[in-house]
């Protein structure tokens, strides 16, 4: 398309990927209050004990920051992989040595797909759980893809669970698959699973026949006989090991968005391999992948997540579990990369994904991606549409990149700084006192009812999102409210950063 057909906003500007993909810098460090300012916000603070004050706003306005110690942590003994054909019950298993429901469990086989780790322990010694997706013989596309992944697992570990269905006995897959493990060379302890009880027991011992050593009977779905299999385990594991550090000090960013989107393939470029399976068939992910990387001088722990198709309760089966998963990864993080497939038309899923992680508080960034795919009549329509659809989120940083190519994906680095710095910002109580004086003078708000409400004194409760309490004399608009932020941001940043503006109503007290 020629540059005169190309295009441009109502105000002229030519249209190009620097007006979608621009983050401001980071604010400039908050400086310290005045004298002036300290003195107005002791004053304001004084005054407040004529109104009425429960227990919970005399520990607010009482309480100060405590610094938190990081113990160092437990040595770690190396790291398990659980292996095997589909449908064997690895999962199963897994989530029986953890004690909980971590991994998607189904009757239907090839649920589990990527190489997804847990930290465990048994006996006191510790080590890094591996669950993997069913290894088979002679498979193409995406199945394909999941054996690569459980020999990946298997080259990486110290030792290896090879999990047989013992009513089934040795198939020609469990034969080719020993092999495998021979020339890996690891150790091997065998579980002949679904021994549910006593009279089974003669199942197990078929397996003698693999020559990887003496068969546990277990039953993954009851724990019987868990215990022996993992003290054989741990007995084959190095001794002391290493420090166990885990992903200590490291800056936890989740990876999340629609099916399809990308997030998988970002994983592999940010690692430089292939870490998780990426197949054209939407929802490949289900379990959330932890993967440490450097990326801009700093090492990050970016969890790629399943896709969110709808709401949880509208969801059902393996799509079910993996959204709750999903949910748990975004708690547990500290930032979120919301994916949005840039070349075809924002949905009302791509915004319910956004606000999910605004709404949990968490720093947000937006990458827009398959950029590569973008001509200009669509960068012109993307435009408008961010703007009519995420009007209540601008102020998310946006980065243009291709997961496929690697374009631009090295932007994600300061964008995700600069909006983990705005998550931690605090400003100095008697800075914000003065800043709202000032606003309320010259913006006041409406008066409703013949009454006008009074900003008697404010403070930052919390960082990480950020969160204001107003001690106010009356109810403020849920407009006013948003201005009040709006004008937070214009004044300090807070890119990236939801804000948590809290009202408290309080009466004065009776004399």
């Amino acid at each position: 398309m020629s540059d005169a057909l190309t295009p441009t906003p109502a105000d002229g500007t030519p249209l190009d990927e620097e007006r979608l993909d621009a983050p401001q810098p980071p604010h400039a460090p908050i400086p310290a209050e005045t004298e002036e300012e300290t003195r107005r916000a002791r004053s304001l603070r004084e005054g407040l004990e004529e109104f009425e004050l429960d227990a919970e706003d005399r520990a607010l306005l009482a309480a100060s920051e405590a610094g938190a110690v990081i113990e160092e942590g437990p040595r770690s003994r190396g790291t398990v992989a659980v292996i095997g054909r589909p449908n064997v019950g690895k999962s199963t298993l897994v989530n029986r040595i953890l004690g909980r429901r971590a991994a998607v469990v189904l009757d239907t086989p090839g649920v589990t797909r990527d190489r997804v780790s847990y930290p465990a322990s048994w006996a006191g010694a510790e080590f890094t759980l591996v669950d993997t997706g069913g290894w088979e013989v002679g498979v193409r596309g995406l199945d394909a893809r999941v054996a690569e992944q459980a020999e990946i697992a298997i080259s990486l570990a110290e030792a290896a669970i090879l999990v047989v269905d013992a009513t089934v006995g040795v198939t020609q897959t469990d034969e080719r698959f020993v092999r495998v493990l021979r020339a890996a060379g690891k150790p091997v302890v065998v579980a002949a699973n679904k021994v549910d009880g006593p009279s089974s027991e003669s199942d197990a011992t078929a397996l003698w026949s693999l020559g990887l050593g003496e068969p546990f009977a277990i039953s993954a779905l009851h724990g019987r006989g868990v215990g022996d299999l993992l003290d054989a385990v741990v007995a084959v594991l190095p001794g002391e090991g290493t420090p166990k550090t885990d992903d200590d000090g490291l800056r936890r960013v989740a990876l999340i968005g629609r099916p399809n989107t990308g997030k998988s393939s970002l994983l592999n470029k940010l690692v430089g391999g292939e870490r998780t399976v990426v197949h054209e068939v939407a929802g490949t992910t289900r379990d959330p992948v932890d993967e440490v990387i450097e990326l801009g001088g700093k090492r990050w722990c970016f969890i790629d997540t399943a896709g969110i198709r709808r709401r949880i309760n509208q969801t059902t089966g393996a799509d079910y579990y993996a959204s709750l998963r999903t949910q748990a990864a975004l708690e547990r993080a500290e930032a979120a990369v919301v994916l949005v497939d840039c070349s075809a038309p924002l949905t009302e899923q791509d915004v319910r994904v956004l606000s999910m992680a605004a709404d949990a508080g968490r720093a947000l960034v937006l990458a827009l991606n398959k950029w590569d795919l973008m001509d200009s009549e669509r960068r012109f329509y993307l435009e408008r549409e961010l703007e009519e659809d995420l009007r209540q989120l601008q102020w998310a940083p946006r980065v243009n990149l291709s997961a496929l190519t690697g374009r631009r994906v090295d932007r994600l680095t300061g964008a995700l700084e600069t909006a983990l710095a705005s998550w931690e910002t605090r400003i100095p109580t008697g800075r914000l006192n003065a800043f709202l004086g000032e606003l309320v003078a010259a913006n006041p708000h409406p008066v409703r009812g013949g009454k006008q409400p009074r900003i008697l004194f404010a403070t930052q409760a919390a960082t990480r999102p950020p969160r204001f309490v107003l001690f106010t004399t009356g109810f403020l608009d849920p407009g006013y409210r948003r201005f009040i932020e709006r004008r937070l941001r214009e004044t300090w940043g807070f890119q990236g950063t939801p804000l948590e503006i809290a009202v408290r109503v309080r009466e004065q007290r009776r004399r």
